[in-house]
This record gives C-alpha cells, sequence and structure tokens, in this order.
C-alpha cells in the first residue's frame, strides 16, 4: 500500500476518535461536570494517538511536515463535517463548502512542485 494511502487512512480514524473525543460530550455528557467529560474524552483521545503517532511516522517517510499538517486539516474537516450534521444534528451550511475549497488551495500550494 502506497506511504499517501497508509498516512491517510491512518489519520482518518484518528480524526473520528479526535472529533468525538472533542465534541461528541457536548451532546452526550452535557449533565456531567466537565471533568468527568474530560477523563472519558481523554480516554478516547488514547486511541487517536495510537493512530495518528503512526500515521505522521509513516507519512513523514515521503511527505513533508507541512503536507502532512495540510492533511490532517482536509481530513479533520471531511470527518467533522458529517460528524456536525449527521451525530450533532447541526444545519448543513455552504461555509462548509467554503472551508473545504480554501483548504484545497492550501493542498495545492503544498503539495505543487
Amino acid at each position: 500500500m502506497p506511504v499517501a494511502l497508509k498516512t491517510i487512512l491512518l489519520l482518518t480514524v484518528s480524526n473520528v476518535f479526535m472529533t468525538f473525543a472533542w465534541y461528541a460530550h457536548l451532546k452526550n455528557l452535557n449533565d456531567k461536570p466537565w471533568y468527568v467529560a474530560a477523563f472519558i474524552s481523554w480516554g478516547i483521545a488514547l486511541f487517536e494517538y495510537l493512530f495518528q503517532v503512526p500515521a505522521n511516522r509513516i507519512g513523514y517517510t515521503a511527505l513533508s511536515l507541512a503536507q502532512l499538517k495540510i492533511l490532517q486539516e482536509v481530513i479533520t474537516l471531511a470527518v467533522f463535517v458529517p460528524f456536525a450534521i449527521y451525530y450533532m444534528h447541526q444545519p448543513m451550511k455552504l461555509d462548509f463548502l467554503w472551508a473545504g475549497l480554501c483548504l484545497m488551495g492550501a493542498v495545492y500550494f503544498m503539495f505543487r512542485t
């Protein structure tokens, strides 16, 4: 499997865990004290790191640090938008499209040769 594809797959899994660690407590634990949400989020974040660290180590063998960062940001938005709409029941906004287009510009500049 190509390095870039491994990196993308691992970062996608990592971002799913990250998104839940960062935001799911707003829906599921809003009646609990903040420190309960923090400890549960830390537990979820452990799984994020178990995928993110290998993803970045593998990716860094073929991609620059800046390319890894932009790739992660694009994946974050790609994971966050469906999470926000389907899990958190947030309204679909054109702002998601505009943000995505801005990130595509960033991808262009980081990956051009």
